[in-house]
């Protein structure tokens, strides 16, 4: 019996192993990214605090993002007319709101991703099962970084981590992305949202 099974041992290096990840290049991860118009997808948020969020995240590039997050939080932060606001669910006043180029978010919602740029990625490497891409915007890097995270065949965005300007990490997980729908300009007018808030 162990005599069959030592026969049949050299057999199986002759097996096709499973194929390990390469490493998808900043070319075809700029090309999907520029490919990407509408996504919708629930996401699992892990704040710097180590607390957890849900919600659903809308983006329509380029340059608009909206997070809806679920009970019991119901923040919500909308990216839209190159500004980011941050609705505070507990309170009645205006969000708070800055540039969305002062966000890391914003190299990714560009109308033309290009990770070939000069200084603007910061790390590129692969785990085995998935690209990792740490990208700084070259002009001003003391905004912070994001990190994305791509699985390939197909090539898709998984999650990403953003780290801000005083060392901060929070980590967007994505769940099944449904792309390419119609999604209206109402979900990302600060101005409508504000109003509808008040």
């Amino acid at each position: 019996m162990n005599r069959r099974f030592a026969l049949l041992a050299p057999l199986a290096l002759l097996l096709p192993l499973p194929a390990a990840a390469e490493k998808l290049s900043l070319a075809a991860l700029s090309d999907y990214l520029n490919g990407l118009t509408t996504v919708e997808a629930d996401f699992t948020q892990i704040n710097s605090d180590g607390t957890i969020s849900t919600g659903k995240i809308y983006i329509r590039r380029p340059g608009r993002v909206r997070f809806e997050y679920a009970p019991p939080d119901r923040s919500l932060v909308i990216a839209g007319g190159q500004q980011v606001a941050i609705f505070d669910a507990k309170s009645n006043q205006p969000p708070e709101q800055y540039p969305l180029k002062r966000t890391p978010l914003n190299l990714i919602l560009a109308a033309d991703v290009d990770l070939g740029r000069a200084r603007m990625v910061v790390g590129h490497e692969d785990d085995g099962t998935s690209t990792r891409v740490r990208v700084q915007d070259p002009e001003t890097p003391e905004y912070g970084t994001i990190e994305l995270v791509f699985t390939a065949n197909p090539v898709e965005l998984r999650q990403w981590i953003i780290t801000d300007d005083l060392g901060a990490q929070t980590t967007v997980i994505l769940g099944e992305m449904k792309k390419g729908g119609q999604l209206g300009s109402s979900l990302f007018d600060i101005t409508a949202e504000t109003k509808k808030r008040q």
